[in-house]
C-alpha cells in the first residue's frame, strides 16, 4: 500500500503538491472547474498541517510558441483563490531566481502556483521525458512531493516520476480515492459488465484484451462499435471506420461471441449537423451516405436487458456524439438504467464523465474518474509510473 499525504510530517516543510489542473478553457476562462475542486481536500489538509505548499500542473499540449499564452495557469490561479478564499502567489515561470526567492521566503500556509509545467516542453520536451536537470532543479524547491494527479500517473514526466524518485513522497487524497475506487475491479462483484464506447477501437485494445476475460458481458457502442459490426458482415455505410483494426474485431468477435454485445439499430444521418434530419434504421440498412450518430431505442433496450442483473459496472466514451442532444439520447438513457438499478457504476474518466455531468448522472454514479488515459492504462493491467515511483508504507 502506498503512503498518503497523511503519513507523513508537513509542518514547517515545502511541499511540492503536483495536481491535475488540465482544465477546460474558452476564450481564456475555465468552463469545468472539476479538476481544480477535486484537488482542495489535499491542498486544505496541507494548509492545516501547516506546510509551505508549492503547486504544480500541466495545462494542455505546448508545441510551439503560440500554444504558451492560450495555455497559461493564471486562470487556474484565480479560480484557486476564489475556492480556497486564499491568496495564490502565482509565479508565471517554470524556472527563474525569483522563483526560487520566493519559495525561499514562504510562510507556513502559503501557497505558490508554478506556471505551466509543458511550457518545459516548447525547449526539448523536458517534462514529458522527464528531463534529469529539470527534475532535480523543481525537486530542489522542496522537502516532500505529494502526487495527486491521477489523470497523468500513467506518464513518465519530470514533474511527477521525477520529483518523487528525489524527495520522501507520497499520494494525495484524489489519488488515493481513485485508486481506491479501481481496485474493485479487481475483484468485481458479478455479474461484471463493461460498457465501452468512443470512436477508436485502437483506443481500447489493450482494455478488451485484458477485460474479455475478467468481464461477463462487453458492451460495444460509440463510434467504434461500427468497425466490430463490419468485421461482422454489416453494412455500416459511411460511419467511422477504424480500418487497421478490423481483424482485430473480427477475432474477439469469433472467440467471445457470447460475451460481446453489439447495437441492432442507430440513429443516422448524412452528417453531423444538429439540423439534418436523422433515423433509427437497423444495423445493415444503412444508406451508404447516411453514418451511425448514436445507438437506437432497440439497442437502448437491448442494452439495458444486459444491465438488469449487473452489480459491477465499468464505462470508458460515450454511446453517441452527445454534445448534440438528439444524439444524447443513447448514452443518457444507459446512464439512468445503471443508476435506476443501483449498480455500483466506474466511469472511465473523459468523454463519459463530461457526458455524466452534462447529462445530469454524474453524482449519481460510484464513482467518476478525473483521469481517462491513467483508467484505460490501469483496466490495460499496466504499471502507472507516477504510482510506481511512491514509496509503500
Amino acid at each position: 500500500m502506498k503512503k498518503t499525504i497523511m503519513d507523513l510530517d508537513l509542518a514547517g516543510k515545502h511541499v511540492i503538491i503536483r495536481c491535475d489542473f488540465n482544465v477546460p478553457l474558452k476564450d481564456g476562462k475555465i468552463i469545468d472547474d472539476t479538476r481544480i475542486v477535486e484537488s482542495l481536500d489535499t491542498i486544505r489538509y496541507a494548509i492545516g498541517q501547516r506546510a509551505k505548499i508549492i503547486l504544480m500542473s500541466h495545462l494542455g499540449r505546448i508545441k510551439e510558441e503560440s500554444d504558451l499564452e492560450k495555455n497559461s495557469l493564471t486562470p487556474v490561479a484565480m479560480c484557486l483563490g476564489e475556492l480556497l478564499r486564499l491568496p495564490i502567489k502565482f509565479i508565471n515561470r517554470t524556472r527563474s531566481e525569483k522563483l526560487k526567492e520566493i519559495v525561499a521566503n514562504m510562510k507556513e500556509g502559503e501557497i505558490v502556483l508554478i506556471e505551466n509545467t509543458r511550457f518545459e516542453d516548447l525547449d526539448g520536451k523536458k517534462e514529458s521525458s522527464n528531463d534529469e536537470e529539470l527534475a532535480s532543479y523543481w525537486a530542489s524547491l522542496g522537502d516532500i512531493f505529494i502526487n495527486d494527479a491521477f489523470g497523468t500517473i500513467h506518464r513518465a514526466h519530470a514533474s511527477n516520476v521525477g520529483i518523487g524518485s528525489k524527495l520522501p513522497n507520497a499520494i494525495g487524497f484524489l489519488v488515493e480515492k481513485e485508486l481506491s475506487a479501481l481496485s474493485r475491479l479487481d475483484n468485481p462483484e458479478r455479474p461484471y459488465v463493461v460498457i465501452l464506447g468512443g470512436s477508436k477501437v485502437s483506443d481500447k485494445i489493450g482494455v478488451i484484451q485484458n477485460l474479455v476475460e475478467k468481464a461477463d458481458k462487453i458492451i460495444i457502442g460509440g463510434g467504434m462499435a461500427f468497425t466490430f459490426l463490419k468485421a461482422a458482415g454489416y453494412n455500416i455505410g459511411n460511419s467511422i471506420l477504424d480500418n487497421e483494426n478490423i481483424n482485430f474485431c473480427k477475432e474477439i468477435l469469433e472467440k467471445y461471441q457470447s460475451k460481446i454485445i453489439l447495437p441492432v439499430d442507430v440513429n443516422a444521418a448524412i452528417d453531423t449537423k444538429e439540423s439534418t434530419p436523422s433515423r433509427i434504421v437497423k444495423v445493415g440498412d444503412l444508406q451508404s451516405n447516411e453514418m451511425g450518430l448514436d445507438i437506437g431505442t432497440e439497442t437502448i433496450n437491448l442494452f439495458a436487458k444486459h444491465l438488469m442483473n449487473a452489480k459491477t459496472v465499468v464505462w470508458n466514451g460515450p454511446l453517441g456524439m452527445y454534445e448534440i442532444p438528439k444524439y444524447s439520447i443513447g448514452t443518457e438513457q444507459i446512464l439512468r438504467c445503471v443508476t435506476e438499478y443501483k449498480i455500483e457504476t466506474i466511469l472511465g474518466g473523459g468523454d463519459i464523465v463530461a457526458a455524466s455531468k452534462k447529462l445530469g448522472y454524474k453524482d449519481k454514479v460510484s464513482h467518476a474518474s478525473t483521469g481517462g488515459g491513467a483508467t484505460l492504462e490501469y483496466l490495460e493491467g499496466k504499471e502507472l509510473p507516477g504510482l510506481k515511483v511512491i514509496n509503500e508504507k
